[in-house]
């Protein structure tokens, strides 16, 4: 094919979760529902533990992190994606989906590392308790903190630079309702051998090492409640990481259900249905998970609804 008859692109069309004319309007309040409650149930997180008295300690203030984490991965989709649902031309310029690959990026790998920092401090506070706030101290929540932020943000450069080095021609239809690397590397005119590589390799060691981190966690936690004499006892450990068992169980379960098909049954429309889930509606999902079996944090958010001024305090975490 000769050069000159190329047409380069300079914006792509996201198709969106469905091209179904009838189902544009019905979507859009769906997922306006499921954006509202997410934005609603972060901010909340993110409030209580930064003013409340009470939740001034470390696993607060991971949860906090996670919570900005969430707002910030399904702000950087959502917006666009309900744009979509109203308009015709669904285009989106070729450095916006660049900046919105990036976005995801940063925030979905920043989410990984905290689930296995979070791992972290609960097996500490369970097989560690007299020694929890030595060795889980300010400092080194900031820095196991930073470290998360600092991966995620490396992946959201060298990712997306790598695939928008290749070159994009004729088509630009995305099947996708974001700017994803998989329906993105499918429309390019170029090899993508060396793309492919960087992500299956960033992919794969951001997947295995927080797994490894968080399986070795949970591992010498069952070890540590099951020595624990009383059912009181055991009782009590285990409800400190049930909120977060759960978290897990539901984040990783979406990743290896997507990363794990079979070849023969993979699909882009499978993609689209679970990346639904791990945008949109994981972050939703979180802060319920996190508040409603937390007695702590429904107690906070009494007080503030009751008497704002007595329950705040700086920030010591």
């Amino acid at each position: 094919m000769a050069f000159e008859n190329l047409t380069w692109v300079t914006e792509f069309v996201l198709l969106g979760v469905s091209d179904r004319p009838e189902l544009q309007l019905p979507l859009f309040f769906v997922f306006l529902l499921i954006y509202g409650l997410t934005v609603t149930g972060n901010l909340g997180i993110i409030t209580l533990t930064s003013v409340d008295s009470r939740l001034q300690t470390p696993m607060y203030f991971f949860l906090r992190h996670l919570a900005i984490i969430n707002f910030g991965n399904s702000t950087v989709i959502a917006p666009k994606m309900l744009t979509n649902f109203l308009v015709k031309n669904k285009t989106t310029y070729y450095y916006e989906c660049a900046t919105q690959m990036g976005g995801f990026l940063l925030f979905i790998v920043s989410e990984v590392f905290m689930l296995a920092v979070m791992a972290y401090d609960r097996y500490v506070a369970i097989c560690n308790p007299l020694l929890y706030m030595v060795v889980v101290s300010r400092q080194t929540c900031l820095l196991l903190v930073s470290l998360a932020y600092i991966y995620g943000l490396t992946t959201a450069i060298v990712v997306p630079y790598c695939v928008f080095s290749m070159s994009y021609c004729s088509s630009n239809v995305i099947n996708h309702f974001y700017c994803d690397i998989v329906p993105l590397l499918a429309l390019s005119c170029s090899d993508t051998y060396l793309p492919e590589t960087v992500v299956f390799i960033s992919a794969a060691t951001n997947l295995v090492l927080s797994l490894i981190i968080v399986i070795v966690s949970y591992f010498n936690i069952v070890l540590s409640i099951l020595r624990i004499r009383s059912s009181e006892g055991r009782k009590k450990a285990f409800s400190t990481c049930a909120s977060h068992m759960m978290a897990v169980t539901v984040f990783y379960g979406t990743l290896l259900f997507m990363y794990l098909q079979p070849k023969t049954d993979h699909s882009l429309d499978t993609d689209k249905m679970a990346s639904v889930f791990y945008t949109l509606v994981i972050p939703m999902l979180n802060p319920m998970i996190y508040s409603l079996r937390n007695k702590d944090v429904i107690a906070a958010l009494k007080r503030f609804l009751s008497n704002p001024c007595e329950s705040i305090k700086p920030m010591s975490f």
